[in-house]
């Protein structure tokens, strides 16, 4: 009799392995692929079930037979770096993959910053020359599964460090394969399996999960199909809803002429100054987002006309459309990427021109935001475009409802992403995330280690080297010492530390008040490889900055014993800055400082009997300045835990 749960059982099996009848590789196995050096390398498929497959690699013959659900499997003997290699499979069909190198096969893990391709970066040299055949990337579909671990990715293909390659692969990612290629003289292969905005208990199993039931439920409200389709179905209605009727209302287009065009009146316009966020002169209930216009004019020096231009426009808040005397140039559909537009030949002028700047504001201000560039580019003639702005509004709204990013919810990129990679060999894994879980750090204390572990046995290895970046300097400044979500997520990084095998790229000095994407991703890169250096390769370096030890009350004075000083601590610039001190009640304020040979000590007239330090405790800590003679940052601390 066939029952429901048989049924059931069947279709599982159908959605999650391949299909019986011809011989299947999983994606990773393929044309361009590295494996990992020194170490036995897993090789699988699927086939008919009860077939021979025989695998050539390397003047080694290999051989295994399908098991009853249709896996082969077989593990070629470790091996040197080295290639480019052949290897030939023959199952029920027969294949030849080519190009194959032995070398270092790292997973490059996390959210946007580890996501962030090299073309969004201003490392323009490394995108025009870059021809690194040895160093590849596997760029892992990006998909989720809730109902379980997938046996392989959506999709994905080896790529080379060749061409226009380069443009995809992840920044943080290619800096730090780069300083591995250089300095052992071998193949560097990067899985890249991240996805921007991802929660780290996006990345966790079902098993992992149990214990943060609030997350396991909802990881399993999300199996319904039927909710996620009427998720997204009410999503894409509210987006077109809003869009639709910001349009309808907007001023611009029912302006004879359209207020792009440079003859538009816009003498009514008000003026503003630009970078920054206009005063809308609205009262407390009123919309405040909407269809925002901005314009200015300027001058172009004679024999301009017609040429093509680099125009950049910092970042804006959230859409743009440029137009250009009157005709369109290029848009950004959301907040976050640079602005970076070529203007096409036959659109500027010599004499006067005027760009006109359509901004969608979906939530909070709208405006440019201040500190970036704004700025055209004509030959070697630079046109400021800093200052007054003429803007009007087109029409306002309220918030745009926003939408449920079903990909972030808790085990999908685990089973989709992640899970497909477990039967690959690789050395070890580094991780750039944090910024979604900022908020909920006092969780992250225990999540982190918890997803970490979690990996570690997916992969069979508890000994899997974890590299991981802890979190920049990020949003204003502040003058007095403050609670901090983004300090208490980099503590928690910090304690993950006590995990074995794991090391930490501090970055609290290369970050940027006003974007959550810093652009440098070199020291990014450099600093992970660093780690990777001493903990994986094991040579005898100073890796990371100066790290907080232990501390001793010595009359009204706090003594700071540090580790990795390295050839000795050194103050950045001057005075030692970002050390605060607190007594019994708790209060902190900021404290002098002085290096005493491996020590720092700190103090304040104002405390006669201190109790607590901290040092760098703040989202944008930008006067930290504590390093060692390596020129490491040290890592920002507290010592009242909780």
């Amino acid at each position: 009799m066939v029952t429901r749960a048989s049924l059931i059982v069947v279709f599982m099996l159908c959605v999650s392995s391949p299909m019986f009848g011809q011989m299947k590789l999983p994606k990773l196995i393929s044309d361009g692929m590295v494996l990992q050096r020194d170490v036995s390398v897993n090789i699988w498929g699927w086939d008919e079930p009860g077939q021979t497959v025989n695998v050539t690699f390397a003047d080694f013959d290999y051989q295994s037979i399908a098991n009853d659900s249709g896996k082969w499997e077989i593990q070629l003997r470790p091996m040197p770096g080295g290639g480019p290699h052949e290897m030939k499979i023959k199952g029920s069909s027969e294949v030849t993959l080519t190009d194959i190198l032995i070398g270092e096969v790292w997973v490059a893990s996390g959210q946007s910053n580890m996501e962030l391709p090299l073309r969004r970066t201003r490392y323009h040299d490394i995108l025009a020359n870059t021809n690194e055949p040895k160093i590849r990337q596997f760029f892992v579909g990006q998909t989720y599964d809730f109902d379980a671990p997938r046996q392989d990715v959506a999709s994905g293909k080896w790529v080379s460090a060749v061409g226009n390659n380069i443009h995809e692969f992840s920044a943080v990612a290619w800096f730090f394969a780069k300083e591995l290629s250089e300095r052992y003289d071998v193949a560097v292969g990067i899985i890249n399996s991240s996805l921007g905005g991802s929660p780290a208990e996006a990345w966790m199993s079902e098993e992992a999960l149990r214990s943060y039931e609030h997350h396991l439920l909802e990881a399993y409200k999300f199996r319904s199909k039927e909710l996620r389709d009427s998720i997204e179905a009410l999503d894409s209605k509210n987006w077109i809803t809003w869009y639709d009727d910001v349009r309808s209302r907007d001023m611009a287009y029912k302006a004879k002429p359209y207020w792009t065009d440079p003859s538009a009146d816009v003498s009514f316009w008000q003026t503003v100054q630009l970078p920054g966020y206009p005063d809308l002169n609205l009262g407390a209930d009123e919309p405040r987002n909407g269809v925002f216009w901005f314009r200015k004019d300027f001058d172009l020096p004679s024999g301009s006309d017609g040429k093509p231009a680099r125009l950049e426009l910092g970042a804006i808040i959230d859409a743009d459309s440029v137009f250009i005397n009157g005709q369109f140039v290029a848009n950004t559909t959301y907040m976050y990427p640079p602005r970076w537009y070529t203007v096409p030949e036959g659109i500027l002028k010599s004499g006067r021109n005027s760009i006109v700047i359509r901004v969608f504001n979906e939530r909070g201000h709208v405006g440019f935001v201040p500190d970036k560039p704004y700025e055209l580019e004509v030959d070697d003639h630079l046109v400021n475009l800093e200052g007054d702005w003429k803007f009007q509004i087109g029409a306002l709204a309220r918030p745009h409802p926003g939408q449920t990013f079903i990909r972030w919810k808790p085990m999908g990129l685990y089973n989709a992403m992640l899970a497909p990679l477990f039967n690959y060999s690789v050395r070890g894994v580094i991780w750039y995330q944090g910024e979604s879980n900022v908020g909920r750090a006092s969780e992250y204390y225990q999540l982190f280690p918890d997803m970490i572990s979690d990996w570690r046995k997916g992969w069979n290895d508890p000994h899997l080297p974890f590299i991981f970046v802890q979190l920049s300097n990020f949003l204003e400044a502040r003058n007095q010492p403050v609670e901090s979500a983004w300090a208490m997520l980099r503590d928690a990084q910090l304690k993950t530390l006590s995990l074995p095998h794991t090391g930490m790229a501090v970055t609290i000095d290369i970050g940027e008040w006003n974007d959550i994407h810093p652009v440098n991703k070199k020291d990014v890169g450099k600093r992970l490889a660093l780690q990777a250096r001493k903990l994986v390769f094991n040579e005898k370096i100073t890796a990371g900055g100066p790290m907080y030890n232990s501390h001793k009350v010595e009359g009204n004075r706090i003594r700071i014993r540090f580790e990795n000083v390295g050839g000795g601590l050194v103050a950045k610039g001057g005075v030692l800055r970002e050390f605060a001190i607190a007594g019994d009640d708790g209060r902190f304020i900021w404290a002098n400082a002085m290096i005493d040979g491996s020590d720092v000590i700190v103090w304040s007239d104002e405390i006669e009997h201190p109790l607590h330090v901290r040092y760098a405790w703040a989202d944008n800590p930008q006067l930290a300045n504590l390093y060692n003679v390596e020129g490491l940052p040290a890592s920002p601390f507290r010592s009242d835990d909780f």
